[in-house]
């Protein structure tokens, strides 16, 4: 089967941690902290590659990480970022979220980029956390760690036009008669095991990419023969033909006609709306000519064929060529952005700024830490911006734990524990640190890190 999809866990890499570090020189007594951040961790990043056609190069490997950051070090050097981690993938890949089935990315361009997991950011050495009050600071960061998720990569097709209709109705031939292309050809059911494409070339220079799917039959969307297989792929074209044969009869037809449509609209209302053109197959044979005239009335976009005899062929090329055409236009306009609403000093950007975009930062308050009571007892504290503090606090110095100590006291979480009902020994969870809770009644409540999970 062509339809190629593969999961992969990818994890990015961890921040380097911060350094502890003084000045040691000659003649320089006391020369204060020097300790430098940690490198950032590397990314998971997914490029457009036209040298690639399939997602086979992950059949073997599902697994990957991207490098950590380099801790940093005495007299202010930072650490090395850890290097990006590409990964190519073929145009035409749409990424999601293996666990929500979140859309993430559909890559489609070659040289397009996607990071699909971020790199944390690297600790701050001792020098950055230095003042007046303080100035011989004792503690550094951790670095954050790198984000890791399961992504599902599935590759679909990409084509100006698709082929639509039962089995036997024609579709492989008439891809012939376009482009040349020599697909397996035969009179029974499911000749068509995987897509065919085919480049047909027209005047001017001009080409149209073409897909010949598997013939859809009733319960396609359902996943009834082959068809839920390959329907994903028609979300791509532009523009749908649908080939018919006529041979069986006025009646028959239309019954085909009717069956392709629902099974279109049942799978993809977006799919069946788009521009389409009905193709009246097998003129050639008289009892067909005869049905394909009495079916065309009424129809916007019909044209007579013979595929096998190539009759009406290059007519219904030019016809597909225009609205592919027309389809190619709307896009385009569709991606044109329209007039700038950001403000700034002066007005609305684009008006009295002279056209310069102006932003302007809007400080979000922090997010109020929640607490909730888990089976076992233990309090688990959640808000993102904690939980980050929490895990890039080195709990192994003891300025650093108290450091963290007032920050969680000043952010609210002394006081959330207090209504949840926390009391002296219980259990805290916040991220993956587990710690004892001490309340002092004669000062702040203070806390002993019991261990890290």
């Amino acid at each position: 089967m062509f339809l190629d999809e593969v999961s992969l866990d990818v994890s990015a890499g961890s921040g380097g941690r911060g350094a502890v570090s003084f000045r040691h020189e000659k003649y320089v007594p006391m020369g204060g902290p020097d300790g430098g951040d940690g490198g950032r961790g590397g990314s998971v990043v997914l490029a457009v590659a036209d040298a690639e056609s399939s997602l086979g190069r992950y059949r073997e490997r599902r697994h990957f990480h991207a490098p950590d950051g380099r801790a940093g070090g005495g007299a202010q050097r930072s650490g090395a970022d850890g290097a990006d981690l590409v990964l190519p993938v073929p145009p035409g890949t749409v990424v999601t979220d293996a666990e929500s089935g979140e859309l993430i990315g559909d890559l489609a361009v070659p040289g397009q980029r996607l990071v699909v997991a971020a790199g944390g950011r690297g600790g701050r050495g001792n020098a950055r956390f230095a003042g007046p009050v303080r100035q011989a600071p004792r503690l550094s960061q951790l670095g954050e760690p790198g984000e890791h998720r399961r992504i599902h990569l599935e590759l679909k097709l990409i084509a100006d036009v698709g082929l639509v209709g039962l089995p036997n109705a024609g579709k492989s031939t008439l891809l012939a008669a376009f482009t040349g292309a020599r697909p397996k050809v035969a009179a029974y059911p499911f000749t068509t095991l995987h897509p065919n494409l085919g480049v047909a070339e027209l005047d001017g220079g001009r080409s149209l990419v073409l897909a010949d799917v598997p013939g859809l039959i009733e319960g396609a969307h359902q996943g009834a023969g082959l068809g839920i297989e390959f329907l994903r792929h028609l979300e791509r074209t532009r523009v749908l033909i649908h080939v018919v044969d006529c041979g069986a009869g006025v009646e028959a037809a239309r019954h085909s006609m009717a069956q392709v449509l629902a099974e279109l609209e049942a799978f993809s209302p977006a799919l069946a709306a788009k521009p389409a053109i009905v193709a009246l197959n097998k003129i050639d044979l008289p009892e067909a000519a005869e049905a394909a005239r009495e079916l065309a009335v009424g129809l916007a976009r019909a044209h007579l064929i013979s595929a096998a005899a190539r009759m009406g062929t290059d007519a219904l090329l030019e016809e597909t060529s225009r609205l592919v055409a027309d389809a190619h236009a709307a896009e385009a306009g569709g991606a044109v952005m329209g007039p700038a609403t950001e403000s700034g000093p002066g007005g609305p950007a684009g008006t009295a700024t002279g056209g310069h975009r102006v932003y302007r930062h809007i400080p979000r308050a922090p997010e109020a830490p929640r607490v909730e009571r888990e089976p076992d007892g233990a309090y688990r504290v959640h808000a993102p911006a904690i939980e980050r503090l929490v895990e890039r606090t080195d709990l192994g110095e003891d300025e650093a734990v108290s450091a963290l100590q007032r920050r969680l006291a000043a952010v609210g979480v002394d006081a959330a524990l207090a209504v949840a009902g926390c009391r002296d020994g219980d259990t805290v969870r916040i991220a993956a640190i587990e710690f004892t809770y001490l309340a002092e009644p004669a000062g702040p409540p203070s806390r002993s890190v019991r261990r890290a999970r």
